[in-house]
This record gives C-alpha cells, sequence and structure tokens, in this order.
C-alpha cells in the first residue's frame, strides 16, 4: 500500500474539551476507502478544533509571504455534533 493508503477518508479519536462523547460522525464504504455518508473535511474539523478551544477560524492569521493567511483558508464549517448547534 505504501503511503496511498486510505487516500480519501480517515478516522480520528476525541476526547475532553466538551466533545460530546459517544458519536461516530460519518461513515466509510465496506473498505474503509470512500466517505459514503457524512463527509468532513480536514478544514471543517480545524474549524471545529479552534473553535472548541475558543477560536474563530475566520480571525486566526498569521503572515506568510505578504499577506495573511487561515488555517482553514477560505474554507472550514463547524461540526454541528461536535458544537451543539
Amino acid at each position: 500500500m505504501g503511503r496511498d493508503h486510505n487516500p480519501n477518508a480517515f478516522s480520528f479519536w476525541m476526547a475532553g474539551g466538551g466533545i460530546p462523547g459517544g458519536q461516530i460522525i460519518g461513515q466509510t464504504d465496506d473498505f474503509g476507502f470512500r466517505v459514503v455518508k457524512q463527509p468532513v473535511s480536514v478544514f471543517d474539523f480545524h474549524a471545529t478544533l479552534l473553535h472548541k478551544v475558543g477560536l474563530d477560524h475566520k480571525r486566526l492569521t498569521y503572515y506568510f509571504n505578504g499577506r495573511n493567511m487561515r488555517l482553514t483558508d477560505v474554507h472550514g464549517e463547524l461540526i454541528p455534533q461536535i458544537v451543539g448547534t
């Protein structure tokens, strides 16, 4: 498989910091290769994680190459099941 294992889907486990427990968000196919239900982008994950630590992902910037950049670029939506909206 090399470094291309699970190129279209990934799993992560979260605990603490006000994260509601006992949830499964999203689903992959039987092979774990493609997302088939409730996709969450890396940008969404980053936006949600920043929100949980009290930072607004749309306002958090760093200066790089002559302009302000965001970790979530121009993407990122909060994951409702985690933030409680």
